[in-house]
């Protein structure tokens, strides 16, 4: 793995998001709808309190995800129609931070659960009949697009929350 992977503490969080249930080949439908986040927050006048993440829910590679695409606060803020307030829990966090095409996050998430399975750490989730159902198993996208166009160099982070 190119970058060492870093166990960090993050305390809980609110966020808005949408979140929706699609087959992986169409998470870019849940990903389009980050935009009307950012309208939703617009119209209340609240601003982000940090990078915009993918939210992986409930993963079954074959089947379906259960994601959000959400937008951390510092206050929470009441969702309203498609837009559900949450927050993300508190805790013991495994990251990594990946410059690259997202394209490629699909290999170094599994690098990262090798690592993890090697040192022995426990990620806090279950398996249920839909899937792995995670407490928070994160992607935060920490670049810009209108200042970085080229996805070739963006820096994205993994934040898989561990058990414990």
């Amino acid at each position: 793995m190119a970058v060492n992977p870093t166990i960090i503490e993050r305390e809980s969080q609110p966020y808005v998001g949408i979140g929706g249930a699609v087959p992986m080949h169409e998470l870019g439908k849940v990903a389009d709808r980050m935009s009307d986040v950012f309208a939703f927050l617009t119209v209340r006048g609240a601003e982000p309190a940090g990078a915009p993440f993918f939210k992986y829910d409930v993963i079954d590679m074959d089947n379906l995800l259960e994601v959000e695409v959400g937008v951390p606060l510092a206050v929470p803020v009441p969702g309203e129609g498609p837009v559900h307030a949450g927050v993300l829990p508190a805790g013991r966090y495994l990251t990594v931070t990946h410059v690259g095409h997202p394209d490629e996050l699909l290999g170094v998430t599994g690098e990262l659960l090798a690592w993890a399975d090697a040192q022995g750490l426990v990620f806090d989730k279950v398996d249920t009949p839909s899937g792995e159902r995670w407490a928070c198993r994160l992607e935060l996208y920490e670049t810009d697009p209108a200042v970085e166009p080229d996805m070739h160099r963006w820096s994205t982070t993994l934040a898989f929350k561990l058990l414990g």
